[in-house]
């Protein structure tokens, strides 16, 4: 009875907060909010946190590495203490880049994938690339969904070097599980970016697709001296040449969204890896 109650009241929020992110100007509500939450005042600052700690338990700030907040944006991009997030070492294992909810997960069928129930679509709508295209046909993937409450920050999945990274613009739709059961394609059509990772002694091959989304809209890559955002104006294609250890951090997100984990046919997915189930960064994801 109580657990009917819950999953009811869940899902109306759900609904509610579809309605306000998707029917407003989601590029105007993404802008202002990316200036609203770098506010430096402590007034400001103090009652924004205290807002999101009203309506949100889930909101856990125990682990952050340090307790006073300058902005909500802040907040958004926290560190952790060193250690919380353990990463499992075995050579066998990509571990998850991200603390998230697990959107879906499973085999590629030829180069159609899953968003939602009943809402496919294509590596190609995704990618817009070709070469990783015929890469991860018949691949599996694993879609991460970062809650805004979530730790923010995501890092290399394994020993890794990043040479390119390609940036597509596009909408900045929220990505909660009703949006995506309701606007198709919805990861291909929100900004994101493809991040080739060139796996250290593994011949195997994996991509992260970081998509950002309403009030989000903006990833940071240590890789590259720009920020990716709505005001990014190009080159769409980006060279770089710069190595990570597994655990090493890649980049945040100015707030939660989705991260898109691809894999060669040489890899299969953790048991332990269930739709709606929760993992933390640095658990295994992948095996080899």
């Amino acid at each position: 009875m109580y657990k009917d109650s819950f999953i009811k009241r869940f899902t109306q929020l759900e609904r509610v907060n579809f309605l306000l992110t998707n029917r407003i100007p989601r590029r105007y509500a993404t802008l202002f909010m990316g200036w609203f939450s770098r506010i430096e005042n402590p007034l400001v600052s103090g009652l924004s946190l205290a807002i999101w700690k009203l309506f949100s338990d889930e909101l856990n700030l125990a682990e952050a590495k340090k307790t006073q907040f300058k902005s909500l944006h802040d907040c958004f991009i926290r560190e952790l203490k060193p250690g919380v997030r353990p990463i499992n070492q075995n050579p066998q294992v990509i571990v998850s880049p991200c603390d998230a909810i697990v959107g879906g997960h499973g085999q590629i069928d030829g180069i159609e994938l899953i968003q939602a129930k009943g809402f496919p679509y294509t590596l190609m709508d995704l990618l817009a690339d070709n070469a990783l295209v015929e890469r991860y046909r018949d691949g599996i993937f694993v879609t991460l969904r970062l809650q805004s409450t979530m730790y923010h920050r995501f890092h290399a999945p394994y020993d890794c070097r990043i040479t390119d990274v390609s940036y597509i613009s596009g909408d900045t739709w929220n990505v909660n599980p009703i949006a995506l059961k309701r606007v198709a394609r919805l990861y291909c059509k929100n900004e994101r970016a493809v991040i080739d990772l060139q796996l250290k002694n593994m011949t195997a091959k994996l991509t992260l697709v970081p998509v950002a989304a309403i009030l989000v809209a903006s990833i940071k890559l240590h890789c590259l001296d720009q920020v990716l955002n709505l005001k990014y104006p190009g080159p769409n294609k980006m060279t770089c040449d710069t190595s990570y250890n597994k655990g090493d951090e890649l980049g945040y997100f100015h707030q939660g969204s989705t991260i898109i984990v691809f894999g060669t046919k040489e890899f299969s997915i953790n048991e332990n890896i269930t739709d709606g189930s929760e993992i933390r960064m640095g658990q295994p994801l992948l095996m080899v």
